[in-house]
């Protein structure tokens, strides 16, 4: 961790030089909130305690609002650098074959360079075969699609995660929580305080905080026994059970269990199970290479037809035709969001 001696007579260490890849379609706030961090703790410093540069595939980069942005397109020698970041939110799927890429990232990992994924950046470097033995923080909506690509790397439902030389972030608002936990690192409490205070942020929720707040399972008004009917039902996506079969386990009738999960959930047992099951389909058929019969059999649909039909109901698209996740992909209506309305 490089501090500043403010004894007298101290020399500063040269700046951290840090390094930002932008993906395509990468997240507009997310850069922002980095790039702030840095700018106010140099500010607060009165010195460059770091640098940043900008990179990107080609010489411009468009953000997933629309925004462009002029980017470096030829990357510093690894020998050059302290740290990479891959910030990505969409459309990874086209890049994971950049052999340019991938090489630049091994080679600043040979380096000894430190590495980051922002969001889905961790796609990035699992691609690259530089995250071997790192926990990975992903976001809840990429998590499965890339445990499905990487079944040999530990992906969690963390925050972030500070993993030795290694940082992986779920996004969002976790990267303000992130970037007061890496700077923790790298500059003095006092700075460290100060720059709280000029973020209006005293609070910082640990990485190991889990996603999903707004998940049934995880809220307050969810009873016992509703809870265990989801996660039995996500234990059974492949091979879906009948409303009898979910009640029975929870020690419920079936017409108890209907009633509950209207009460609780606002929707069926069986329309709730669907739910789960289309988004299963949903998030592997834009995140992975999997072929539309695969991705019917691992939601639970003996039939492609029967699979074709609910997923044109749900998204408005055959599932071969939403096989990429982009901004301009299809999203799931609000009308079927299975939760109780307030």
């Amino acid at each position: 961790m490089r501090t500043l001696d403010l004894s007298d007579g101290a020399t500063s260490p040269p700046p951290y030089r840090l390094k930002l890849m932008l993906m395509p379609a990468f997240s507009f706030a997310g850069l922002g909130t980095i790039l702030d961090s840095l700018f106010i703790v140099n500010w607060l410093a009165q010195e460059a305690r770091f640098e940043w540069q900008l990179l990107g595939l080609e010489e411009s980069v468009t953000a997933s609002n629309g925004t462009p942005l002029a980017v470096e397109s030829e990357w510093p020698a690894p020998h050059a650098l302290d740290e990479v970041w891959v910030l990505a939110s969409f459309a990874t799927k086209r890049y994971r074959d950049d052999t340019r890429l991938a090489m630049w990232l091994r080679h600043c990992a040979a380096a000894g360079a430190n590495l980051g994924g922002i969001e889905v950046g961790s796609d990035m470097l699992a691609a690259a075969g530089v995250m071997q033995g790192h926990r990975v923080a992903m976001h809840w909506d990429n998590r499965e699609g890339f445990s499905e690509r990487y079944p040999q790397l530990e992906t969690s439902s963390e925050l972030y995660c500070l993993d030795h030389d290694r940082l992986s972030c779920a996004g969002g608002t976790a990267i303000v929580d992130l970037m007061f936990a890496w700077l923790a690192r790298h500059v003095e409490p006092p700075l460290l305080e100060e720059l709280r205070n000029h973020l209006l942020e005293r609070r910082q929720r640990d990485g190991a905080r889990q996603q999903l707040a707004a998940d049934p399972l995880h809220h307050i008004e969810t009873s016992a026994q509703i809870r265990r009917v989801l996660r039995h039902m996500r234990r059974h996506i492949e091979t879906p059970l009948s409303t009898a079969d979910l009640a029975n386990h929870a020690g419920l009738s079936p017409r108890q269990l209907e009633r509950r999960f209207k009460q609780e959930l606002g929707v069926t047992p069986i329309r709730y199970y669907l739910w789960l099951r289309i988004n299963r389909a949903h998030r592997l058929l834009q995140q992975t290479e999997l072929s539309v019969a695969a991705v019917a059999s691992a939601a639970g649909f003996a039939s492609l037809e029967h699979f074709s039909r609910s997923y044109r109901r749900f998204f408005g698209c055959a599932p071969s035709a939403d096989r990429l996740q982009s901004p301009e992909a299809p999203v799931l209506p609000l009308r079927y969001l299975p939760y109780r309305r307030r």
